[in-house]
């Protein structure tokens, strides 16, 4: 289908063709340069394959926009799709989103690949599960889980380490990935997040579920407890925000100010031992909202989020 697309912008001029016969398009008056669309014995090359691809996409699935998720070293390649789409009479060639990230580095010496310097994706995940694992056997962790549950957790530590290390940075930057930077418990991490919910669910466990039933519309939040109700206002607006970007980035950062937030109102506040009823249950309320919004936010990254820790 990209061959006939290519074909039919020959014959209205867009293109042209050399003495070798194969078909080139001159990009030059945008900027760019001469891009070649059909090799001399007429056959596809990339860009005349993307062509037709991206047509089926939009005949075939009912979307509004095509976003490709590349490296930025194929920044190039997309910006003359775009253009020759466009050209070629697509109204979405215009809209066509290059989701370009930077490339993942790694620890020189820390990781390595059986085939050289390049990671497979599983090799990382699967070291990512044993450095959980590893960390698990520290004094003090994960113990509150279960045998048969430690499993899971500690996949659920394992990958969520990975991937929101990965998703926190701006995408377009090229990073350094650290394991065991990426694993801490403490500062902007998975764990760590993941740490604040478990920890909530812990609270709520020990509370019973008495303090739905009061009413709690009477009780003036504090300072603290009022900055926290504003901060969970915002995920709306960091979800929007994170959409109309594509940076998930957006997303990462605000549930760790959020787990960080918590944590600094949990810190200076008592929420089981508190006297006064409603200001406890409002407490309660307020710890079951905010880990209901970590497990969405990093339920939008691909992250879950373990009960117990």
């Amino acid at each position: 289908m990209g061959r006939d697309k290519v074909l039919e912008g020959l014959d209205k001029g867009l293109f042209y063709r050399k003495e070798d016969n194969s078909v080139w398009a001159d990009l030059t008056p945008d900027g760019l340069d001469h891009k070649l669309l059909l090799r001399s014995d007429g056959t596809s090359v990339y860009m005349t394959q993307d062509i037709g691809t991206a047509q089926l996409r939009y005949k075939d699935f009912p979307i509004d926009r095509m976003i490709y998720v590349v490296g930025n070293e194929q920044n190039y390649h997309f910006q003359v799709l775009s253009l020759l789409l466009d050209k070629l009479g697509f109204k979405w060639g215009k809209d066509l989103v290059h989701y370009s990230y930077g490339m993942v580095e790694l620890p020189n010496g820390k990781m390595k690949s059986l085939e050289g310097t390049v990671v497979d994706a599983d090799e990382l995940m699967d070291e990512m599960i044993n450095t959980a694992t590893q960390m698990a056997g520290e004094p003090g962790r994960l113990q509150g889980v279960a045998e048969d549950e430690r499993e899971d957790v500690l996949r659920m530590i394992g990958l969520g380490a990975l991937k929101y290390f990965i998703l926190k940075v701006d995408p377009r930057k090229t990073m350094l990935f650290d394991p065991s930077e990426s694993i801490d418990f403490n500062g902007n991490t998975g764990p760590f997040i993941q740490y604040t919910h478990a920890r909530i669910q812990s609270v709520l466990r020990k509370s019973g579920d008495d303090y739905k039933a009061v009413d709690v519309s009477d009780v003036a939040p504090n300072e603290k407890e009022t900055t926290l109700i504003q901060k969970l206002a915002d995920f709306t607006t960091a979800v929007a925000d994170a959409g109309r970007n594509y940076s998930p980035a957006l997303i990462a950062n605000y549930v760790y100010d959020l787990a960080k937030e918590f944590n600094q109102f949990y810190h200076d506040y008592s929420i089981l031992k508190e006297q006064d009823e409603k200001v406890r249950a409002l407490r309660l309320l307020l710890s079951a909202t905010v880990a209901d919004v970590i497990k969405r936010g990093m339920g939008l990254l691909g992250i879950e989020v373990p009960d117990r820790m």
